[in-house]
């Protein structure tokens, strides 16, 4: 990469400058170390097919030895056994549609509720769910326990499942829907209790028949799940066993889950899992995420965390989700030149059911002219809607390309994986750098999962603070 080696020329001018001066002094192979050490510093280089997904499920990833922790599978990869037959395309609009759907409920909407406003704004039945994020975790519920498949989701707060009868649709999942009346600690909840006044109004009904609680969840396309809203008891493991707890069983649910029975709420509010077993597990949680869908990861509850994590401050703008403030993206180890008020006036979340990192449209074309004028050896191609700087690699068996890291406040630079950087939109013929730009500068930014592989990513609610720690999982 002619502009990426140009980047370091001081180091390379020394030793060309030997390698013609010095033919045969014992210094020459020392600066070439150093430079191609030097060059390695702020460069991926990657076998081109080492970026397709593998079929084949891979479970060597190092995973937490503890009774808290669960491991973490992408939900449409080989591990889960499920047949994908969606596109890389149908991601990136399921993720737009996440992003608005987000970006609608933080939003300073008034007068009828949030939902009824981003209907207006979205496409209705899409056959696209919003996407409650791409990794999914298995818990115990019920006495006598049975297991079940949930997405996990930082930017939800209730815990759902499907459960049967289904009196409205349901979708196809991999285990049996749960059934209520199988369960001795099962127990619906009443409409005049202050757990159902946890619920958000938007979110809260009551049934006339029997003032039991219901609850109902809409998604940015209308996919949804509603139902009673109930006490069970849900297993982490043989020694995490929580009695009454609030969860959502699911009569009528709706959109695409990878066949995943439901989602385990992980947000901040009230009525999230970190909320309702902050007694235990002092409302902190990690995960990493594998750098493939092929690949497993953990999300683990509680607990020591690894000693190398760099911690930065939750932002307290942003209600139910976490904000995080970003300070800073470099490019082959230089800081971009983007003046600090365009991150700070926007704000960002860090969300696991995000893909794409969302940054404010000045950052993203700083960020974009940088990296595309390293890649200047390799043919472009054109993008799609979300994506737009991509490159064509169908007649190339190694890549390079430059690293890319974003800095945090508090001194937290996280160096992104190289798994993180790009995307592959139509295998190897599109590959895309992996970020994108909001509407305008004044949109929140959000990092996203795609970012945050091979990480720990630790969520400390009750000490207020994210931290991260590189190399946890493969």
């Amino acid at each position: 990469m002619a502009n990426l080696i140009s980047s370091i020329k001081f180091t390379g001018f020394i030793y060309v400058f030997l390698l013609f001066l010095c033919p045969l002094c014992s210094l020459k192979k020392g600066y070439a170390v150093e430079a191609n050490e030097h060059i390695k510093k702020y460069v991926h280089t990657l076998e081109v097919n080492s970026l397709l997904a593998s079929d084949s499920c891979d479970q060597s990833s190092k995973v937490i030895d503890k009774a808290s922790s669960l491991q973490v599978l992408h939900k449409y990869g080989p591990c889960m056994q499920v047949l994908n037959d969606r596109s890389h395309v149908e991601f990136l609009l399921q993720d737009q549609l996440r992003v608005d759907s987000i970006q609608a409920r933080l939003s300073k909407i008034s007068g009828h509720g949030i939902f009824e406003e981003m209907v207006t704004k979205l496409p209705a039945q899409s056959g696209i769910a919003i996407g409650t994020g791409n990794y999914v975790v298995t818990v115990g519920l019920g006495t006598p326990k049975e297991d079940f498949t949930l997405v996990f989701d930082t930017g939800s707060g209730i815990t759902w499942t499907q459960c049967q009868p289904c009196l409205g649709s349901c979708y196809p999942q991999k285990e049996q829907k749960f059934d209520p009346t199988k369960s001795t600690s099962y127990n619906n909840v009443s409409c005049s209790s202050a757990s159902c006044n946890l619920l958000p109004t938007s979110e809260r009904g009551c049934s006339a028949s029997n003032s039991t609680c219901l609850y109902q969840i809409i998604y940015g396309d209308q996919s949804y799940s509603q139902g009673f809203f109930a006490t069970e008891t849900l297993t982490i493991s043989s020694s995490d066993v929580f009695t009454n707890f609030l969860f959502g069983c699911g009569q009528s649910n709706n959109g695409l889950f990878g066949q995943a029975a439901g989602l385990l709420g992980l947000s901040s509010s009230s009525v999230s899992l970190p909320s309702q077993t902050a007694e235990k597990y002092q409302k902190q949680f990690s995960y990493c995420l594998p750098s493939t869908p092929s690949s497993t990861g953990y999300l683990n509850f509680g607990g020591k965390v690894s000693q190398t994590a760099g911690f930065t401050p939750i932002s307290p703008a942003f209600s139910s989700f976490y904000g995080i403030d970003i300070v800073g993206i470099s490019v082959a180890g230089s800081q971009l030149p983007i003046d600090p008020s365009i991150f700070t006036t926007s704000g960002a979340i860090i969300d696991s059911g995000t893909v794409i990192t969302r940054l404010p449209p000045t950052a993203y074309k700083a960020l974009k002219e940088a990296f595309d004028e390293k890649m200047s050896n390799y043919p472009k191609t054109n993008g799609d809607e979300l994506l737009d700087t991509c490159y064509d690699f169908s007649n190339y068996t190694t890549v390079s390309f430059p690293k890319v890291s974003v800095s945090f406040k508090g001194g937290v630079e996280v160096d992104i994986d190289a798994s993180g950087i790009l995307y592959l939109v139509n295998g190897v013929k599109m590959v895309c750098l992996a970020f994108a730009a909001n509407k305008d500068d004044s949109e929140f930014g959000i990092f996203g999962n795609h970012q945050q592989k091979t990480y720990e990513v630790v969520y400390d609610g009750a000490k207020g603070m994210i931290g991260f720690a590189a190399g946890a999982c493969s």
